[in-house]
């Protein structure tokens, strides 16, 4: 809804922008209302950055803001829409001229939107699209068959960059990294690194990133006896990220549900196998399990803690999966996934 928040969506959203714009697109990025809190996602952007309105949409305005959306999008030719999320493809996508193709979006699982109001409102309004986009093959397929689909695809999250080199993964370090909220259940990956630390006494677990649930994860590593080894770093840059993951041994993925964690790629691409929750089939397609990492069952914590305790106590096997783990996450490189953008855009046009 806006462009500009921090949120795994909008970086994205820049990055794809970024990226096509450098091959000699015409990209413009449109947010419906301004951030409260804007983050510039790129430097020196190619592409055209507009705000719809000020105000948010839910304090009023809404048909303003389609007609204005609707004028702007007409003013640009014949070209591609792409609406990134249920929300934005229902109040959008009948404004969208004939002569421009509509690709709708959808960052995250299956799993998920079946939980939500999501799978309802990718069920109703999807299928009209030209082509509807998920994160993973699984998803797509998913998609698919229970919400009755014809147009699916799957188009992966890009990775910003490419590390010139990779964690040598012996500083005996846990990461935990996103956004504090919630949903990131970022207790359980305290917990299981509490327990797995009780016999690994020079680890510690760094969580890289702010928000509401600070206090409440500050108490609980306390509870459990492990807050000198629980390290809350803060909303890092994202240019300064790379120092995160050069000083990681392992990644702890820990959310409740996911699309397709940036996080796990970018780990995955300095090197770090990752420890997480079988929630979604973005989750799988980076984490092949026993060969880049090790997945256990959504919220089991006691499997979470021997799979993190084991990569922390065999530094060859954390050696062994993080190569694979770079070697995989070549097919996530933003050029790799600009071609696949450039295909879906010849195929939709067809």
């Amino acid at each position: 809804m806006d462009a500009d928040t921090l949120g795994g969506v909008q970086q994205v959203t820049h990055t794809v922008a970024q990226g096509l714009a450098g091959r000699g697109h015409d990209v413009h990025v449109v947010g419906l209302h301004r951030a409260r809190d804007v983050v510039r996602y790129v430097e020196n952007p190619r592409y055209e950055r507009h705000v719809v309105q000020s105000r948010p949409l839910g304090e009023g305005g809404r048909r303003v803001a389609r007609l204005r959306f609707a004028r702007f999008v007409s003013s640009l030719g014949p070209g591609y829409t792409v609406l990134t999320s249920p929300t934005v493809v229902a109040w959008l996508a009948g404004t969208v001229p004939a002569r421009s193709r509509t690709i709708g979006q959808y960052h995250g699982s299956f799993a998920h939107a079946r939980a939500t109001w999501h799978f309802a409102s990718v069920r109703r309004h999807y299928g009209e699209l030209d082509q509807a986009v998920f994160l993973s093959p699984d998803d797509a397929w998913r998609f698919a068959e229970e919400a009755l689909l014809p147009n699916t695809a799957h188009l992966p999250n890009p990775l910003r960059s490419w590390p010139g080199a990779p964690s040598y993964l012996d500083v005996p370090r846990v990461l935990g990294v996103g956004r504090l909220v919630a949903v990131k259940r970022f207790d359980r990956l305290i917990t299981a690194f509490a327990r797995a630390a009780r016999t690994r006494a020079r680890w510690e677990l760094h969580l890289v990133g702010d928000g509401p649930e600070m206090p409440r994860l500050r108490a609980h590593a306390a509870s459990l006896g492990v807050a000198g080894r629980v390290v809350f770093r803060g909303r890092v840059p994202a240019a300064e990220m790379a120092r995160e993951y050069l000083n990681g041994a392992v990644l702890g993925m820990s959310s409740e549900h996911e699309g397709l964690p940036l996080a796990v790629a970018e780990a995955a691409s300095y090197g770090l196998p990752s420890v997480a929750f079988d929630v979604s089939g973005g989750v799988r397609s980076l984490v092949l399990h026993g060969g880049t990492g090790v997945l256990v069952p959504p919220a089991d914590v006691d499997a979470f803690t021997g799979a993190l305790n084991g990569l922390m106590a065999d530094p060859a096997r954390r050696r062994r999966l993080g190569t694979a783990a770079r070697a995989h996450a070549r097919s996530f490189t933003l050029e790799k996934v600009l071609d696949r953008w450039e295909t879906l855009f010849a195929h939709t046009h067809r």
